[in-house]
């Protein structure tokens, strides 16, 4: 398929509320859970900022477990997240819960959808726009994770996230699963550049590193903002 497609681009995050306990429990056995969520916290509103930047608040779509308002950063969340669309997750396991949350963004009407986590703070708005081009000619694109999964789904059409439901997340073949499932769906899948999630000291040490000036570095670092 070829051409631009129809309708607004819609940016979609899927996050937890960063709260201590809750996120980033395995970097939280190393650098402590409150610190975890302290970080958890930087990187959302880096990914928060970017997808404003990117597409405009009223563009952007928040599908979130648990409450801003109790967690760390609370205030600063919720005004960054101010004009977003805000919707619970729903779903029993992650595959699920990211099914619904496309389904949700599509009940608002057509468009594509670039889907991402709370685990990219080196996310800027010229990545996501270069996810975005290659729409223009793929029905999807698919970013690969360095640890087997993906950190960005872009999608023509959000309803054809529904194929998300069934394939297991959070393995070291959680991207090929994704891709065989949305070519099986009969979509022409392109790619996008592979990016580093945070989930261990080892992730947040090469992360902060690419993205020097992000909330997330300045966390990791010790940096006053």
């Amino acid at each position: 398929m070829s051409g631009s497609p129809v309708g607004p681009v819609r940016a979609l995050v899927l996050a937890k509320a960063p709260v201590a306990g809750r996120v980033k429990t395995r970097l939280g056995a190393d650098v402590g859970l409150e610190r975890a969520a302290e970080l958890a916290a930087a990187a959302l509103l880096d990914t928060v900022e970017a997808c404003t930047a990117a597409y405009g608040a009223e563009h952007c779509h928040l599908a979130l477990a648990g409450d801003l308002a109790e967690a760390v950063a609370g205030p600063a969340l919720l005004a960054a997240t101010r004009g977003w669309h805000v919707h619970p997750q729903r779903g029993d396991g992650f595959d699920e819960r990211l099914a619904a949350a496309h389904a949700d963004v599509a009940d608002g009407g057509p468009g594509p959808v670039v889907q991402v986590g709370m685990d990219t703070p080196q996310l800027t708005p010229d990545l996501l726009g270069l996810v975005v081009a290659g729409l223009e000619r793929h029905d999807a694109v698919l970013g690969p994770a360095e640890d087997g999964g993906w950190w960005v789904l872009a999608l023509r059409d959000p309803r054809d996230a529904a194929v998300l439901a069934g394939v297991e997340m959070s393995t070291e073949r959680t991207h090929d699963d994704t891709l065989a499932a949305l070519r099986a769906r009969g979509l022409d899948v392109g790619t996008a550049p592979v990016e580093r999630d945070v989930d261990t000291v080892a992730d947040a040490d090469v992360v902060a590193a690419a993205c020097p000036s992000s909330r997330f570095a300045r966390a990791w670092l010790g940096v006053d903002a």
